[in-house]
């Protein structure tokens, strides 16, 4: 991935700027939680409606300055993609038509011409999105843990418990999701490399009435597409459905524990509400960071295969 970070790195000032909304979106998102405590504790328990006006219009505050940074954060992100991507086509176009010709008698050109165009397509995605998503969300999950333990030590303790369970299996789904991702996008390529072939020389095709067994041929080159791209969906899905489950049952656990301790009087409804806002932040920016791993993989293998080219 060095080849991609020196790709962007011309572009400091535009990654600059969405650092910067991505951390300004992401602070809002936390302060929304003290804004709810402020809400529970100081407008509904009073029951003073100057303190609820007050607790609302900062509310408020917070939703405009959320959205302004999301419009920013995006156009940035999603700007660098195309940019980048934009810049990878070119220089491997260069270089591709400088190669000594017996490049091509080893290589088909038109599973060459795959790579140009699907990979780069998953690069920008990538780029433009998912890792825009994963930093997003480390953020949150960082900064949540963070609140949780200010907000309540001993209910933060039982969230923490429940990490270890979900790391172990992004480690270990996360290798087997890279390696069926690469193993996909070439079962893609060739996909797309028959068909190019076949529709390139259709005349010769159908001069030979070679139809059926073509038709046939290609039938069981999209079979085996589609097989590995199964396998790899179905290891993503496990990964994020273990990850969900074992986060949000713990936050369930904590309302529980969390809703005695307000009965007896240890803790203010407000801390509850906030406690359970930063849970649900955690617990969502997990789920989020283990599904785009499996995306972040697929683009390891995809600019492999760009830069395999160079």
């Amino acid at each position: 991935m060095k080849l991609v970070v020196d790709f962007i790195s011309p572009y400091k000032r535009a990654v600059t700027g969405a650092l910067v909304a991505l951390v300004i979106t992401a602070g809002i998102t936390l302060a929304l939680g003290q804004g709810l405590r402020i809400l529970v504790d100081q407008g509904l328990a009073t029951q003073s409606p100057a303190m609820l006006s007050k607790a609302v219009g900062l509310f408020f505050v917070l939703v405009i300055g959320l959205a302004i940074g999301s419009f920013a954060r995006f156009y940035l992100v999603s700007w660098i993609g195309e940019r980048v991507v934009a810049d990878i086509r070119k220089q491997v176009f260069n270089h591709l038509i400088d190669l000594h010709p017996g490049f091509y008698e080893k290589n088909r050109s038109l599973e060459i011409q795959s790579r140009f165009t699907a990979d780069t397509t998953v690069l920008q995605s990538v780029i433009g999105s998912t890792v825009s998503i994963a930093l997003r969300n480390t953020l949150m999950l960082v900064g949540g843990l963070i609140l949780l333990f200010i907000t309540n030590a001993k209910l933060a303790g039982i969230i923490i418990l429940g990490f270890p369970l979900v790391i172990i299996p992004i480690l270990i789904y996360g290798r087997r999701v890279r390696q069926l991702s690469r193993l996909s996008q070439d079962r893609v390529a060739e996909v797309g490399s028959y068909v190019g072939e076949n529709l390139t020389q259709i005349k010769t095709v159908q001069a030979f009435n070679h139809q059926p067994h073509d038709r046939r041929f290609f039938s069981q080159v999209a079979e085996n597409a589609f097989e590995i791209a199964r396998v790899r969906i179905r290891q993503r899905a496990w990964l994020t459905t273990i990850a969900i489950t074992l986060v949000m049952g713990a936050i369930g656990v904590v309302i529980w524990i969390g809703g005695l301790d307000v009965i007896s009087g240890r803790t203010s409804p407000g801390e509850l509400a906030a406690f359970v806002f930063y849970s649900l932040l955690v617990g969502l920016a997990a789920g989020a960071i283990s599904e785009v791993i499996g995306e972040l993989q697929r683009a390891a293998g995809a600019a492999a295969r760009i830069f395999e080219l160079l």
